[in-house]
């Protein structure tokens, strides 16, 4: 099964895709979809729609995880954070495509074991669980880390079905 995680934002939004059958995870592919900061909001969350409709098209993912807004010190970059998130939400759904929703500290403890853990932990633990793949950025590793994270959810809900 084919999983894309997406770790939102309006400047930067990052991507990762990956397989996973049963207990075993591999890389697929990664990136992150710049936006302009000179642009408009709207021309921005457009060229946002549009770079990712090209991802998930070229990929054709099964399921689709999403990391959740967190509050920011400052409510102009939460309310940003939140329509960027909507667009790829909306960029997804518009496909079929189910999606998963998980909270930063979430992915965090998921991944690294502690839901504190910093940027550089979860891209070096990332890069353990796929040894040798090249990640784009700090947001694709956290695309990543969510995208494992929803693999690691799902196999549990089918291994907590099949006890039942």
């Amino acid at each position: 099964m084919l999983i894309i995680g997406l770790d939102p934002g309006l400047g930067c939004t990052g991507w990762g895709v990956i397989a996973a059958a049963g207990n075993r995870l591999s890389h697929v592919a990664n990136g992150q979809i710049r936006t302009d900061p000179k642009q408009a909001l709207p021309a921005r969350l457009v060229r946002l729609e549009e770079e990712l409709g090209r991802v998930i098209d070229a990929h054709t993912p099964a399921a689709a995880a999403v990391e959740e807004v967190f509050l920011n010190e400052n409510p102009q970059s939460t309310l940003k954070l939140g329509q960027a998130r909507g667009v790829v939400v909306l960029a997804v759904a518009r496909r079929g495509i189910a999606v998963g929703e998980y909270a930063a500290r979430l992915v965090k403890k998921a991944v690294v074991g502690v839901g504190g853990a910093e940027k550089a932990q979860v891209h070096a633990m990332v890069q353990r669980l796929l040894p040798g793949v090249p990640i784009a950025g700090p947001d694709a590793a956290d695309a990543l880390a969510v995208a494992i994270t929803h693999a690691h959810h799902l196999a549990s809900r089918r291994a907590l079905g099949n006890a039942a």
